[in-house]
């Protein structure tokens, strides 16, 4: 079956429990028609670039899954539905990334070292 990776954006005035049965919901819309989640993560409440329906922030979700088109396309019909959620984006991939997402790794100082340093006699 073909892997998807899926990201939406659920409403900032919601719980984090109320978010994370988002996800819930729509992995059991997936599984119910021949799909399953292969992994799940919640990214937390985020500041975005741009109000969306009156909304600065936005509780953000990242799912991998491995499922059919059809129960994909019926899965993205719902959220788009949903009234919590106010956008959705969904990718074909040709495998799923091992580990953590690049938004779920903590940062290293390490990775920092290609700044120049700071200079605070200003």
């Amino acid at each position: 079956m073909p892997l998807y990776e899926h990201v939406f954006i659920a409403r900032q005035d919601l719980s984090n429990a109320q978010a994370e049965g988002l996800v819930e919901h729509f992995s059991t819309v997936l599984s119910d028609n021949g799909g399953k989640v292969v992994e799940s993560e919640y990214w937390g409440v985020k500041t975005m670039a741009y109000k969306i329906n009156k909304n600065r922030k936005g509780h953000y979700s990242f799912l991998k899954t491995d499922a059919p088109a059809p129960a994909v396309q019926e899965m993205e019909r719902l959220m788009r539905l949903h009234d919590d959620v106010m956008r959705v984006m969904t990718i074909r991939v040709d495998e799923h990334a091992e580990g953590p997402s690049v938004q779920m790794q903590k940062r290293d100082e390490r990775d920092r070292g290609d700044r120049r340093p700071r200079d605070d006699r200003r």
